[in-house]
């Protein structure tokens, strides 16, 4: 059994799938959405720092499996993402030339 949590803006929604398959296109889905959607603008000025959207999480796609399988994206205010692996400890996955945040998750649990 696979969970995707879906957490945007202080919502939080919660998928569960019988494979794999079936999660990594329920995130690639919620990706998609995410990606797509109003961007946030900069934070802060005078006296807060200035945050730019670059640096804010707007979203987060969190999968978690048996075998202690933890991975996700991490979608930013400019409409970038980044895959990750690891709950506490996350390590960034890294891109390949031309593949997607996306793909490089799905390259990286599939193999």
């Amino acid at each position: 059994m696979y969970a995707v949590t879906v957490r945007t803006r202080g919502k939080v929604v919660r998928e569960r799938h019988e494979s794999l398959r079936e999660a990594l296109v329920a995130m690639g889905r919620q990706a998609y959405l995410l990606e797509h959607a109003d961007h946030t603008s900069t934070v802060g000025g005078r006296v807060l720092r200035r945050i730019e959207p670059v640096a804010q999480v707007v979203g987060r796609i969190e999968l978690r499996g048996p075998r202690r399988l933890r991975a996700g994206l991490d979608v930013r205010g400019d409409g970038s993402t980044e895959a990750f692996r690891g709950r506490v400890r996350r390590s960034l996955i890294v891109q390949r030339r031309g593949e997607s945040a996306f793909h490089a998750l799905e390259r990286e649990l599939t193999a």
